[in-house]
């Protein structure tokens, strides 16, 4: 299915089409460009990840940037995109954590929006909002516009101890799709709360058909498989992948519905059942979008153990590390 979006009636040009020609100048300053895939060289110092990347301008659709806590050192925008040259990601998409649920510490959207501001040839910075917060909807749009305006191409990593499915949830999950901005979240027991199965994202998904939404984390992951307990949703299963999973049948149902293959939980999903694993692969190339949830400075990445271990043509490998997340994010 083509997923690119058309143009609403009474409007001549999209919104993405609006913001590439405007190159959103708040101020008097240019925020961000949009560069055309073709143009997007790969700036790897060695050729770590050209195993697994081949010749595609790799896009990891899954990083943070963060600020020095007890015994914790940062990762800043220059460590994050020198991480990059050593793997060989041409591009990254840089994720605050707002929720207090999310970290140990918030990592802002201004915070993510002012760092990644010399490199937004290399780093894509989402934003964040909490829908708890007392702000009706009309300020919720105004503020995201306002983050759209400042260069956000995305909404994420929304990470919030409410269930899925809560109102404020998709009161917020709705103006996301007015905008055009794609909502990565975390889902498991704790966080974008949900049962084995998915009921919740479900309904989510039913009710929002104009957003488009990219689930991440253990409790989303586990779905892979039928036949799950709600222990399962906080863990890493290490069983063989069992008929049933609600994953592949949201898929089938939900176009405006992806997966985000970072983290220990993305690749575990596949790497528990590698046969089952690699046909999900093969299965769902139009859905799936490369990350590695880089957080640490000596972070290990369990995702080049994984597309190692699976030949992808390279068709794929463009799908999944390239233009499936660039066909959603807004102005690139």
């Amino acid at each position: 299915m083509d997923h690119s979006r058309k143009e609403k009636p009474g409007h001549t040009i999209s919104r993405r089409d609006f913001i590439c020609r405007l190159g959103a100048v708040v101020g008097g300053t240019m925020l961000f460009s949009c560069v055309p895939a073709s143009k997007v060289a790969i700036h790897a110092a060695d050729q770590t990840g050209a195993s697994i990347f081949g010749s595609v301008a790799a896009v990891d659709a899954h990083t943070h940037i963060t600020q020095p806590w007890g015994s914790d050192a940062a990762l800043t925008a220059g460590d994050l995109v020198r991480h990059m040259d050593e793997y060989g990601i041409a591009e990254s998409v840089v994720l605050p954590l707002v929720n207090p649920e999310s970290w140990d510490y918030p990592v802002t959207t201004a915070y993510v929006l002012r760092e990644t501001k010399p490199y937004r040839d290399r780093l894509i910075p989402f934003c964040s909002l909490d829908p708890r917060t007392r702000i009706d909807g009309e300020e919720l749009r105004a503020q995201l516009e306002k983050y759209i305006g400042y260069g956000a191409r995305g909404f994420g990593e929304h990470k919030v101890g409410i269930p899925v499915n809560h109102p404020r949830n998709l009161q917020l999950f709705g103006i996301c799709g007015e905008l055009d901005l794609p909502v990565l979240f975390h889902l498991d027991t704790i966080r974008n709360t949900d049962q084995p199965g998915l009921p919740g994202l479900e309904d989510v998904l039913r009710q929002l058909p104009e957003t488009n939404f990219i689930g991440h984390a253990q409790g989303f992951w586990a779905n892979i498989s039928g036949e799950l307990t709600p222990e399962d949703m906080q863990s890493y299963p290490d069983s063989k992948v069992l008929p049933g999973g609600a994953l592949d049948r949201l898929m089938d149902t939900y176009p405006n519905l992806y997966g985000d293959m970072s983290a220990g939980s993305g690749a575990n999903a596949i790497l528990r059942d590698l046969d089952f694993g690699e046909q999900f692969i093969l299965r769902r190339a139009d859905r799936l979008v490369f990350g590695t949830d880089k957080l640490r400075p000596d972070q290990q990445l369990r995702q080049f153990e994984l597309f190692q271990s699976i030949n992808l043509s390279h068709e794929v490998k463009e799908k999944i590390f390239r233009t499936n997340i660039k066909s959603l994010i807004i102005g690139v």
